[in-house]
C-alpha cells in the first residue's frame, strides 16, 4: 500500500511538473496568435486579470499599444499607438500594468516579437 502511494506520489507529481513548464513557440504568426488570446482572456469579465484592473482603476477608452515581447513571455515595451475616448492617466496605468504582465509561454532565447493590441474598457 506504501509503495503504491509513493509511485502515485511520483507519477502525480511528475504530471504537476511537466503541467507548471511554459510551451515554446517559435513563429512569429503562432506567438502573435498566442499572445492576443491570452490578453483577450485577461479582458473578459469578470475574473479576467487586465478586467479587474480597469475596473479598479476606473480605465476607460479604448487604447491600441504596441508590444514588444521576448523570452519568457515578458513585455519589454509598450507603445501607444492610438487612443480613443481615454485619458492620459489611465494610459500610463495601462502601460505600467502590461510592461508587468506574463504571458503563459515561452519564446527563442534573444528573439522580439512586435505586435498591436486594442485593450477595450
Amino acid at each position: 500500500m506504501k509503495q503504491l502511494f509513493i509511485t502515485l506520489l511520483i507519477l502525480t507529481s511528475g504530471i504537476y511538473m511537466k503541467a507548471q513548464k511554459p510551451e515554446i513557440i517559435e513563429l512569429k504568426e503562432e506567438v502573435i496568435k498566442q499572445a492576443t488570446l491570452e490578453l483577450d482572456q485577461a479582458l473578459t469579465p469578470p475574473e479576467g486579470e487586465l478586467y479587474k484592473f480597469g475596473q479598479k482603476y476606473n480605465i476607460t477608452g479604448e487604447y491600441t499599444l504596441q508590444l514588444t515581447i521576448r523570452n519568457k513571455g515578458q513585455v519589454v515595451s509598450v507603445f501607444v499607438a492610438d487612443k480613443k475616448d481615454g485619458n492620459i492617466p489611465s494610459q500610463n496605468a495601462l502601460k505600467d500594468k502590461i510592461l508587468d504582465f506574463q504571458f503563459g509561454f515561452k519564446m527563442p532565447k534573444n528573439k522580439d516579437y512586435k505586435f498591436s493590441y486594442t485593450f477595450k474598457f
